[in-house]
């Protein structure tokens, strides 16, 4: 059963889902796959506390450039203007 069977935001319809977030900590990222509750409507994401201290411990050590639990899966650039 979810938490909030509708969104907090716009009181749409909330779903379970496996979503990808972007994390950025430094100048790397990692994008993690994890589940979340997500409305129909609008979109908005609701996370377990659990996740989000998942997200906080994998900032960190982007930040801190521990990056041996992580696989390098390329490289990004940015636009020089």
């Amino acid at each position: 059963m979810l938490p909030f069977k509708k969104c907090p935001i716009c009181n749409g319809e909330m779903i379970e889902k496996e979503v990808e977030k972007l994390l950025r900590g430094g100048n790397n990222t990692a994008i993690v796959r994890t589940k979340a509750e997500v409305c129909l409507y609008c979109g908005e994401r609701l996370y377990s506390l659990e996740t989000i201290r998942q997200f906080e411990d994998i900032r960190n050590k982007l930040e801190h450039q521990q990056l041996t639990d992580l696989k390098l899966v390329g490289n990004s650039y940015q636009i020089a203007v």
